[in-house]
């Protein structure tokens, strides 16, 4: 396996910035953001490392030299919207950016991109459905008339009021991968697999590596402590936050040993980013990249560094 980091951490470095800190550290490869330059809309979103939608055949020659000169991969491009908004406009931009982080993954070679599928957070999963189809097997026959693979982040993206009732990414749990990959069965379309959220929700995180082996495509490295006061006191329809907290890998709840052993049992060689999220950790840049070395720390007991 690879180990990285996603770049979402670091919005005040520039590419070239976050791939020397990378080499320095000795990580393998980076999930570089992309997206559209802007105002971000909610923590950890707007960070653009690589502008896709602008990006030139010097660009790509640009950002070839500097990866190599630095012996760091690029393990995927993220760009994680709602591209299933209630909100058409809103919806529209999602899709359309999509697009072009999915072509800019192929002119780079990297062929690999991640994202969110989306949801209209006011409805149920049925009801979402029909839209569901409608915007994304066009989207996953674009990606693999491109050769480049999508892998879904299975974060339900609730965290806040604004999110309530239900979250703004439909793909949060098995029984949804296993509908999404029957009605949609390409060999490009598959999961960022990140354990902690299966955590919060209850849901055995080992359990899925082996039934979803071929549709695992990337990983996210980061942990969760849960608050067992808070949930007794609020219960699981509390908004999560009032019981659960984002931790950097080694410092929640998550048995990385099983965790490794049983994904490296399904066959996965490819790359484990770390996603820092841990408030702790983001007083300062220097408190954002000492969160990145001491995950690696932690991390490469199951990840030995490559020759």
């Amino acid at each position: 396996m690879k180990l990285g980091f996603a770049t979402a951490i670091l919005p005040d470095l520039s590419f070239e910035e976050v791939v020397s800190f990378a080499s320095s550290e000795g990580f393998d490869c980076i999930e570089v953001m992309c997206w559209p330059k802007g105002k971000a809309e909610r923590r950890y979103a707007g960070v653009t490392h690589i502008d896709a939608a602008n990006l030139s055949g010097d660009d790509v020659k640009k950002i070839h030299e500097t990866l190599q000169a630095a012996r760091v991969e690029i393990s995927g491009l993220g760009y994680y919207p709602n591209p299933l908004a209630p909100d058409a406009s809103e919806a529209e931009v999602a899709v359309e950016h999509i697009r072009n982080v999915i072509l800019a993954s192929k002119k780079l070679g990297v062929n690999q991109m991640n994202t969110f599928i989306g949801r209209d957070w006011t409805k149920s999963i049925d009801d979402n459905w029909p839209q569901f189809l409608k915007v994304w097997k066009p989207l996953i026959q674009f990606a693999e008339d491109q050769g480049v693979r999508i892998g879904i982040e299975n974060c339900p993206m609730y965290f806040s009021n604004d999110e309530w009732p239900s979250g703004k990414n439909l793909a949060y749990c098995p029984a949804i991968w296993r509908r999404m990959f029957e009605e949609i069965p390409s060999p490009n379309f598959g999961l960022n697999f990140d354990p902690s959220h299966l955590v919060w929700l209850h849901i055995d995180y080992l359990k899925p590596l082996n039934e979803f082996a071929d549709r695992i495509f990337h990983a996210h490295a980061k942990d969760v402590r849960i608050d067992r006061d808070g949930l007794n006191d609020e219960g699981i329809l509390a908004t999560p936050l009032k019981f659960h907290t984002p931790k950097l890998p080694g410092l929640g709840e998550i048995d990385w040993g099983r965790f490794f052993s049983v994904l490296g049992d399904t066959g996965y060689r490819g790359p484990v980013c770390v996603e820092v999220e841990d408030r702790a950790y983001e007083g300062t840049l220097e408190d954002r990249k000492a969160s990145l070395r001491q995950s690696a720390t932690y991390l490469r007991q199951f990840i030995p560094k490559r020759g």
